[in-house]
């Protein structure tokens, strides 16, 4: 018994080191393998919506969406077992996705329709972030991140000034157009300023007085300026975390091996581990 213990140990260690060692050789190896399982999943079922593929090939869609069903259950088990925490794992994000990951096409023997769920498969695409831990990869990240919490109360600013100014011109529209003019309601007359002032123009409604056409103008040459708006804030945040992030290369380099990049409350060099 001791001894079937000690080989299920070794067999839970060498499995996590695999599963969950994205700094390992065989740990980068697989998330690979799963990304690209993972893709060709994502794949499989956009196919299964081509009506004339579909028909082609039905039955052999059905049984690679079933390898990869229970490619994914035993993944999902071996991650259980071979962590000392499992409960963790599995109320974690990435635990319930990988969950649902799995369910769609068990669903599918029970319930019709269901196997077009797997698509929410691509969810799993955000284990990549997982495997780019490289200091470079994380500190860049960790940048935009920064940079977007930081614009966050004037692009919400800028949200609340585009609804209340929709609000305003589809009223006005309303009153000008009317429903001749395909402008049956404010809530309508909104709809047409949004769609407008983001440049999609979708063209089911359009104003046919000379007053709408100038009001309308108006509004399309609104909505080119508008759209750097969003992006000049983030752009300039993150711009302003990249000087900052130069600034604390420039006064953080390592004494040993001289690799820059690191943050500035990095303790050790991310290159040759020795205290910075």
């Amino acid at each position: 018994m001791q001894r079937l213990k000690s080989k299920f140990d070794a067999f839970r260690h060498r499995t996590n080191v695999v599963i969950y060692g994205t700094n390992t050789a065989s740990g980068r190896l697989f998330d690979l393998i799963l990304l690209g399982v993972i893709l060709l999943s994502v794949v499989i079922v956009m196919l299964e919506t081509v009506k004339g593929f579909d028909t082609k090939y039905h039955q052999q869609l059905i049984v690679l969406e079933w390898i990869i069903t229970i490619f994914f259950t035993l993944e999902y088990i071996l991650r259980i077992i071979s962590i000392k925490k499992p409960i963790k794992y599995i109320f974690s994000f990435y635990g319930i996705i990988d969950l649902i990951a799995t369910l769609p096409m068990y669903f599918s023997l029970f319930f019709v329709g269901t196997s077009v769920l797997t698509v929410v498969r691509a969810l799993r695409l955000l284990r990549l972030f997982k495997i780019l831990k490289h200091p470079q990869f994380s500190s860049q990240s960790t940048h935009l991140k920064e940079a977007l919490i930081a614009s966050r109360g004037k692009i919400l600013i800028f949200i609340y000034f585009m609804l209340i100014s929709s609000v305003i011109i589809g009223s006005v529209m309303y009153i000008v157009e009317g429903k001749e003019g395909g402008f049956t309601s404010i809530p309508i007359s909104i709809y047409w300023t949004i769609v407008t002032l983001t440049t999609v123009g979708y063209g089911d409604i359009s104003p046919i007085t000379p007053l709408g056409q100038a009001i309308a103008s108006v509004v399309m040459i609104m909505g080119y300026g508008i759209i750097a708006v969003p992006t000049g804030i983030v752009s300039a945040e993150f711009a302003n975390s990249n000087r900052t992030k130069l600034r604390a290369e420039r006064i953080n380099p390592c004494t040993v091996c001289g690799t820059e990049g690191h943050e500035h409350n990095a303790k050790y060099c991310y290159h040759c581990g020795a205290e910075l």
